[in-house]
């Protein structure tokens, strides 16, 4: 199979106009793909997926190429909230009624790992991106509460012991707000800067060995036949496994892929430093938030006390034209202090949201992989994904075949609906949370 993109996703490739790419840790800028070239493995994508995936069979000894179209951490990766939250965005009561019990025990088993691999990572390769610990679930009502609960019997249930009620009380040690009725602290859950991590991780795939080459969007890819392959304007990479991790930016690429997912764009914004003080007063444990509902905000401190705070849903991936007055009516009712306090960055960013809100995991032809539909929850869960990926292409099926053989559920209505379907589905939970039901 091959196909063509229609145009390459990412504009120029420079980083977005984000908190995140302006305290960057100094990167070099990789060269763009020039000629034919070989290797065991070829990664499509550096962000956390494909970086993930590259470490670890770098880690195992293999030749290991990753092509990007941007920069390293160009799209979510380098963008998102720096949230280390444990679990799926669909809830193991959810995968158990739809898959059964095996598949849930299953799933249970891995939902902390990749918070595991990243605080390895660090460890491991001394990368300096601000990792923080604990992350706080905030409930607004006695339904919120209600739900909050359920998820730590449930959790409790399948062995899993890192999480503890809170008061509304004990909300006030992490959070001082009046919106919160109570909540739950992950201790195994915590926060970073994202791109930094990225860049990381980078260094430590060339660290080991490993080749990158950015600004190389991929025209095209050929998946049949033993030695995959992907094109790009001026150069050429031939594998004996090929990775595909574009996630909500794969584009036209991969049109078996492009469907399964849809992209969603969520955004946030930095505060200009608020100062320690006032700091620890606003969060006086520097753990990291996001409340229950379906359209919900998350926010924390950075190292240099900026209010990073996020929020919001466009389905399709558009971008809003006015990102802080769409954020800056929830941050006012989280912290009314805050009240005309500059705002130094906004920017929006992709995710790629699968309709089970499962991701998704599985192969092309003989030698290709894919991972994607992380639907959110891509910080740790892009991390296990690229372990499993490893395990499966040195030869380890065992977790890889369990995500693999899940069903994938198409969006109703197809292409043309799977956006306004979307939007209605979001409006009626937005409406429920607003009514406490």
């Amino acid at each position: 199979m091959t196909t063509m993109s229609k145009h390459p996703y990412a504009g120029t490739g420079a980083h977005t106009g984000s908190y995140y790419a302006a305290s960057a840790n100094p990167a070099p800028l990789r060269p763009a793909l020039q000629g034919i070239h070989e290797t065991d493995i070829c990664v499509v994508g550096a962000g956390y997926s494909g970086l993930s995936t590259a470490l670890h069979l770098l880690e195992k000894g293999y030749k290991v190429t990753v092509i990007e179209g941007a920069r390293i951490g160009w799209g979510a990766s380098g963008r998102n909230g720096g949230q280390i939250v444990n679990g799926l965005n669909a809830s193991l009561d959810t995968i158990e009624r739809r898959y059964g019990k095996d598949t849930s025990t299953f799933v249970a088993g891995l939902v902390t790992e990749g918070g595991d691999i990243i605080r390895e990572r660090i460890a491991t390769y001394d990368i300096k991106c601000d990792l923080k610990h604990g992350n706080v679930f905030a409930g607004l009502t006695a339904k919120h509460m209600r739900e909050i609960e359920d998820r730590w019997k449930l959790w409790r249930s399948y062995g899993i012991e890192s999480q503890e009620m809170l008061s509304a009380e004990q909300m006030r040690e992490h959070v001082n707000s009046d919106v919160y009725v109570g909540g739950m602290i992950d201790h195994k859950g915590g926060h970073i800067h994202p791109l930094n991590l990225a860049l990381g991780e980078a260094a430590a795939i060339e660290k080991l060995g490993g080749t990158i080459f950015e600004m190389s969007p991929v025209t095209s890819v050929e998946t049949e036949g033993p030695r995959p392959a992907v094109k790009t304007a001026n150069g050429k990479i031939v594998a004996k496994t090929l990775v595909l991790c574009g996630n909500a930016y794969l584009g036209h690429v991969v049109p078996t892929l492009e469907w399964r997912v849809m992209p969603v764009s969520t955004q946030v914004m930095a505060t200009k430093p608020l100062g320690e003080k006032l700091a620890r007063e606003l969060m006086p444990s520097d753990v990291c938030i996001e409340d229950v509902r379906y359209i919900l905000d998350y926010y924390r401190f950075s190292a240099d006390n900026r209010l990073l705070f996020g929020g919001g849903t466009v389905y399709g991936g558009a971008d809003p034209k006015d990102i802080k007055a769409k954020l800056w009516k929830n941050l006012n009712k989280v912290f009314p202090q805050l009240a005309g306090t500059e705002i130094d960055y906004a920017w929006s960013g992709n995710f790629a949201l699968s309709f089970s809100r499962v991701p998704q995991m599985g192969r092309i032809g003989q030698n290709t992989y894919f991972a994607h539909g992380y639907s959110g929850h891509g910080v740790t869960g892009s991390h296990t994904f690229g372990r499993i990926l490893s395990e499966a292409i040195n030869g380890d099926l065992t977790r890889f075949d369990t995500f693999a053989k899940l069903p994938w559920i198409p969006f109703p209505g197809g292409r043309m609906f799977r956006v306004p379907y979307s939007v209605i589905g979001s409006w009626w939970y937005a409406a429920r949370d607003r009514l406490g039901i």
